[in-house]
């Protein structure tokens, strides 16, 4: 099956779930309501930022999908605990990482503060906590509790990877799948339990969850090193300037010259001291190297893995902008 969906246009791709989206907005800013004006003051920010909103778009896609035209109970509401989910990590990992740029604006910690961004955070993963028992089925439980911690976990991971060049591609990918795949598997996954799919159904969503979403990390990884500023809507290159050996600099540290490596061993285990000029030499190399194509086609290998999960569902306007959705993962520039 081959998607009908020509377009690297996201709204235009989920546009089955146009409506669904405008709903989910409401039931986002109802349940992020609070009598406490700083966490008013900090949500409303977080929520103009916009963003693409992909980890819910799955949890609704799938569940149509699967639901082939039937109605599904608490998908919105269960679309928000996903997005709070995610939000939480994002404020807690721009504080980690001293981050000043998000979405093409201040992060929340560069406009309010650190313990301002950390305090909310752990308002917006209680509050999911709050939500997620409203379809009183314990596997919703299980998938988004376990799905929080495992973030947890690759967070730490991802620290002790932290300005070390002896990361290889493996460390690295279990940083991937921790940290970012895992919201994506739990959302997919989360929307077939939704749907009343069978038990083969769900494991096919939850795979193609994480398929996708590792597909979505490798190619912010590449895009890090060749979108600019105001596509990408933060600081061009700021995964090296943060320590963090991400693909495209372990595909250079095993493949480049004596030189190469050596500057690349350097930058990472003194990014916070790294120069412009010596970035600028770093960048040459990765987009000569042949690093970028190599974290391309890991992408491309996913986001195949991704559409072969989903071959089976049914045929209907959802599943085909699952489909469209795994060709934008590896085509998109911002």
């Amino acid at each position: 099956m081959t998607s009908t969906v020509k377009t690297n246009e996201l709204s235009q791709i989920l546009a089955p779930i146009a409506l669904d989206f405008k709903a989910l907005d409401g039931v986002i800013r109802v349940r992020l309501a609070s009598k406490v004006a700083l966490i008013d003051q900090i949500s409303g920010y977080i929520i103009q930022a916009g963003g693409k909103r992909v980890r819910p778009a799955l949890l609704l896609l799938v569940a149509k999908a699967l639901a082939n035209g039937k109605e599904t109970a608490h998908t919105l509401e269960m679309a928000a605990v996903v997005e709070f989910i995610h939000t939480a990590t994002l404020l807690h990992d721009d504080v980690v990482d001293e981050s000043t740029l998000r979405r093409g604006r201040e992060t929340a910690n560069a406009a309010f503060g650190n313990a301002a961004s950390v305090l909310v955070g752990d308002f917006l993963y209680s509050r999911a906590f709050q939500m997620m028992v409203a379809p009183n089925d314990l596997r919703v439980m299980q998938i988004l509790s376990d799905a929080t911690n495992t973030i947890a976990e690759g967070e730490v991971l991802q620290l002790l990877n932290m300005h070390d060049p002896e990361v290889n591609e493996e460390s690295y990918l279990q940083v991937i799948r921790y940290k970012t795949a895992k919201l994506f598997e739990a959302s997919s996954e989360l929307g077939a339990i939704l749907a009343k799919a069978s038990d083969a159904q769900r494991e096919q969503a939850a795979a193609f969850g994480r398929h996708i979403g590792t597909a979505f990390q490798l190619m912010d990884d590449l895009l890090d090193y060749t979108a600019s500023a105001a596509q990408m809507g933060k600081n061009a290159g700021d995964d090296l300037r943060e320590g963090k050996p991400t693909l495209p600099l372990i595909y250079l540290l095993e493949n480049g010259s004596e030189k190469e490596r050596l500057l690349v061993r350097a930058a990472i285990e003194q990014s916070q001291d790294l120069p412009e000029d010596i970035f600028e030499q770093i960048l040459l190399a990765v987009q000569s190297s042949g690093a970028l194509d190599y974290t391309q086609a890991a992408a491309q290998r996913e986001a195949k893995l991704a559409l072969d999960c989903i071959a089976a569902f049914p045929k209907n306007e959802a599943t085909d902008a699952l489909f469209a959705l795994c060709e934008y993962s590896i085509t998109r520039q911002t």
